[in-house]
């Protein structure tokens, strides 16, 4: 089986790449810079260049492939805006992925995307999962909740530098996952009829609130968090002041997302017949506090080194040396 996969170089692709390359597949990545996306080559990718941007580009990556795995999404910093990217694009890969006979389409959505029709990102998952259902491929939907490994950058990092640790409005608690583990069941759906044609929420095994993190973060790394709280009202006048330049509208969609962090409602599913029919126990899949713990324990153990050759090269300096000091009269 030859799998394409899309949004190979991102946070949850490459996880999506490794496993896959582990189990044994034959693995294409669509890469925008192959330069960017050597690493892929060197686990064993084969890289094809393409962009879901450009529909004319697709058609050469999709020759001989069985499945595709969809982890693509814009970021903040792309050119392209998200209705670009996350529509536009999806629905040209979709329609050559019918055209070329592809068996089986994984995507990956956002859990209870369909609650927020005034978020862009949310709206459009939900619009792609619609597409998707009606395009004919024998698809499987996985809808995620948030990645353990965004965390670091938004709390564990700032901690550690003593730099401000933002808070907007009402912290939703959020199930988050370790993107390995969502690797692992997006590459077991390939193999199991039940998941054909089915939608299945991929979460962790409890929702976190941002205090509760906080909290985590702060026992683990020995220092006090800087929270700094934002008022909903100053983002949405931020998100309103960026609509109005282009250059902006990509950041100002995103920006809307924090609606979603911040309206108190908890993002979690019960993965209980998840479990059952991908066929693997909960206690395999990796806890945030274990996730926070490997982390910090890394990350402290580097520091420890770091001021131990510091302190050792200043004693080397501050020796003395054979020749004694003679003071001016």
């Amino acid at each position: 089986m030859t799998l394409l996969i899309v949004g190979a170089t991102g946070t949850l692709g490459r996880q999506v790449v490794r496993r896959a390359i582990d189990e044994g597949y034959k693995v294409r990545c669509l890469v925008r810079s192959v330069r960017k996306a050597a690493f892929l080559k060197e686990w064993g990718a084969e890289l094809v260049p393409g962009d879901l941007c450009y529909p004319q580009t697709l058609q050469p990556a999709l020759e001989g492939v069985t499945a595709i795995i969809d982890a693509a999404t814009s970021r903040p910093t792309d050119s392209q805006t998200i209705k670009q990217v996350d529509w536009e694009g999806k629905v040209s890969l979709i329609q050559a992925a019918k055209a070329a006979g592809v068996e089986r389409y994984i995507f990956f959505s956002i859990l209870d995307a369909d609650k927020y029709p005034e978020v862009p990102l949310m709206e459009i998952k939900r619009c792609t999962e619609a597409f998707l259902a009606e395009s004919g491929l024998n698809y499987t939907i996985l809808r995620l909740a948030g990645f353990m490994q965004g965390l670091i950058g938004q709390y564990g990092i700032p901690i550690l530098e003593g730099q401000p640790v933002w808070v907007t409005g009402e912290s939703s608690p959020i199930a988050y996952m370790d993107t390995q583990d969502i690797a692992k069941f997006a590459i077991r759906a390939l193999s199991i009829p039940e998941t054909e044609k089915q939608v299945f929420p991929v979460v962790g095994t409890r929702p976190w609130s941002a205090e509760e993190i906080i909290s985590v973060c702060e026992r683990l790394s020995g220092k006090d968090a800087r929270v700094t709280r934002m008022p909903m009202g100053l983002l949405r006048a931020m998100r309103g002041l960026l609509r109005f330049f282009q250059w902006g509208w990509n950041v100002s969609d995103r920006l809307a997302f924090t609606e979603v962090l911040a309206s108190g409602k908890s993002l979690n599913a019960s993965m209980d017949e998840v479990y059952q029919v991908f066929g693997f126990d909960s206690q395999e899949v990796t806890t945030l506090e274990v996730y926070l713990q490997e982390y910090f324990s890394r990350i402290m153990k580097k520091l420890r080194e770091i001021d131990y050759e510091k302190n050792k090269n200043k004693k080397k300096k501050e020796k003395k040396t054979p020749f004694k000091k003679v003071n001016s009269q």
